[in-house]
């Protein structure tokens, strides 16, 4: 069994959609997504700085448009081998978004339309206070946990394999990085904001109002949800746990479980690939893994989906792909 991740905010570096504008077609389609959404995402994902894309609002939409770009290259990589069946696929924080047009959800269009509006509300509520976040590497994880609350500060993300994002204030963070938890290292997350907070609770109905204009379809692929780790088909409830995400823990540690329980074999990062791919290392350590980091890599992944592909009918036609570090 084959599960399908894409990443989440903090994954992004400056030119990482340089490499996938050589394929056929993408520029067209970067460029079309970028008139729906009103950012130029071929700017950003190609020349922006550092600065620039650590924004909120351009982080968001260039981390769903990446993994849509490369979930079409993994799936039309080799045609002649037949389609690419996933039997699950996931996604941290923004990456729910990529996750739910992968699996048929929403249109590309629609997911890239909610996660503009997404990284804009994010970035308003993000202004309010100097906020951040910064990953927890180590330590046990009641005593990382207790530590974190004893500061003021939230386990934003429980990642597994030993690594907790906090989030919260500059200050608190600071004081963080002065009294680190028992055996652990302390780095900071590149992203604007303490996302999964209570800091955030001002774009969640922003957010709400967004999909309320929606009619997502039921999913093609399982999904497994942020919130627990649940396998979901309902593409309404996937969606109404999108936006209550936004302001709530991100468990995917869960979720990495629900992947061991259903018998995954095998897992592929959408771009900007490595720091799912390296958490599941770390956690699933008998699962093959492959990471899409650019073009250069779809052979491999090709040949890693095929091998563990489900194959029995059990996806049915609904599991081809792709039809339609840290990270927070």
């Amino acid at each position: 069994m084959l599960v399908l991740v894409a990443p989440g905010q903090g994954a992004q570096t400056p030119g990482f959609l340089s490499p996938w504008l050589e394929l056929p077609g993408v520029a067209d389609r970067l460029g079309a997504w970028s008139d729906a959404v009103g950012l130029d995402l071929v700017h950003f994902g190609t020349k922006g700085t550092a600065e620039e894309i650590l924004d909120t609002a351009v982080a968001q939409p260039l981390l769903v448009a990446a993994g849509l770009i490369s979930a079409r290259a993994l799936r039309e990589s080799d045609e002649s081998s037949g389609p690419v069946r996933i039997g699950a696929v996931a996604g941290h924080s923004v990456g729910e978004l990529t996750a739910a047009a992968v699996a048929g959800v929403l249109t590309e269009e629609e997911a890239l339309r909610v996660v503009r509006r997404r990284g804009l509300a994010m970035a308003e509520a993000a202004a309010k206070v100097r906020t951040g976040m910064a990953a927890v590497l180590g330590g046990d994880r009641d005593e990382v946990v207790a530590h974190l609350e004893k500061l003021g500060l939230a386990p934003a993300n429980v990642n597994g394999a030993g690594q907790i994002v906090a989030a919260g204030t500059v200050e608190q963070l600071e004081a963080l990085t002065a009294d680190k938890p028992p055996g652990a290292r302390v780095l900071p997350v590149k992203v604007a904001g303490a996302f999964h907070t209570e800091h955030m609770a001002p774009a969640v109905e922003s957010l709400r109002q967004t999909v309320e204009e929606l009619s997502p379809r039921p999913a093609r692929i399982p999904l497994v949800s942020n919130r627990d780790g649940r396998l979901l088909t309902d593409g309404a409830e996937f969606v109404e746990r999108l936006v209550g995400q936004v302001a709530n823990p991100v468990r995917w540690d869960l979720c990495m479980e629900t992947f061991a329980a259903q018998g995954a074999t095998a897992l592929i990062e959408l771009c900007p690939a490595g720091t799912l791919a390296g958490i599941a290392r770390r956690a699933l350590p008998e699962m093959a893994r492959g990471a899409l980091k650019t073009p250069a890599d779809l052979a491999a992944a090709h040949a890693l989906a095929v091998e563990h592909g489900i194959e029995d009918g059990t996806a049915g036609q609904d599991g081809t792909v792709g039809q339609e570090g840290t990270t927070a």
